[in-house]
């Protein structure tokens, strides 16, 4: 396994874990079991690894970092030297398990990519800037809610666990972090990746100016135009898609 000799690499966003504390509350949090089929993301070092290794006897690791890639060398562990971002995670039995202290340049992108996965996860735990996981969490109508809180929303049950200082890390990040839990919901909603975009991107502007959709498809849903796309629920959104495909009503992107 690797040491702590490793330089952190800016390009790749690299904070490494090291606060036994912080380290033991997650695998408490997770809590595996050798029956568990547990991927890592951004495994860096190994500090989640070895815990994790200890109570399952194996696990797969995505590691972007062709050095630290090349250092997780153990039997145990199936190393995949690749980009999250683009890697297919169905190639994984339904009901796996990701944790991972995900790269925080990368982790909203990476949060959508994950949510495609969502039918075949039995949970994710993931450290995450704290202003990340607020906004995962936000409830509408508040600052923190936008288009990353009505996606995931919509297919996961999310619980923000505990918040973990910058100290907990090497080097220290400039800003505070969370681990967050998320469980996919028996029943997801469909909502149109391109109507929530196009919502969210005129967020401050009445619906009927942001979607430029006709009246009569609020009238029908019984929301109020002159709403705003914070002030409606991962719900709300559902039912607009519905209406809008219905309708085939063309959305501007």
């Amino acid at each position: 396994m690797p040491s702590s000799s490793h330089r952190p690499r800016k390009r790749f966003g690299q904070h490494f874990l090291h606060d036994p504390g912080v380290l033991a509350r997650i695998i408490e949090a997770l809590d595996p079991s050798p029956e568990d089929f547990l991927v890592e993301i951004g495994p860096g070092e190994g500090a989640l690894t070895r815990p994790v290794l200890s109570r399952t006897g194996n696990i797969h690791v995505i590691e972007l970092d062709r050095d630290l890639a090349a250092r997780l060398s153990d039997e145990r562990i199936t190393v995949h030297q690749a980009d999250a971002l683009a890697f297919d995670f169905g190639q994984f039995p339904a009901g796996m398990r990701i944790v991972g202290n995900l790269p925080y340049n990368i982790s909203t992108p990476l949060l959508f990519h994950l949510a495609r996965f969502a039918a075949r996860v039995r949970d994710m735990h993931f450290m995450l800037q704290l202003e990340v996981v607020e906004r995962m969490v936000a409830a509408p109508s508040t600052p923190q809610y936008g288009r990353l809180s009505v996606a995931l929303q919509a297919r996961f049950r999310m619980q923000k666990l505990f918040k973990v200082s910058r100290g907990a890390f090497r080097p220290p990040p400039k800003v505070d972090s969370a681990v967050v839990r998320l469980q996919p919901l028996p029943e997801m909603l469909d909502i149109d990746a391109d109507l929530l975009r196009t919502a969210f991107s005129a967020r401050r502007k009445q619906l009927r100016n942001a979607l430029m959709l006709a009246d009569s498809v609020y009238a029908k849903l019984g929301i109020d135009p002159k709403l705003r796309p914070e002030n409606l629920s991962p719900g709300d959104y559902a039912r607009l898609t519905e209406a809008v495909r219905a309708e085939k009503n063309v959305v501007c992107p």
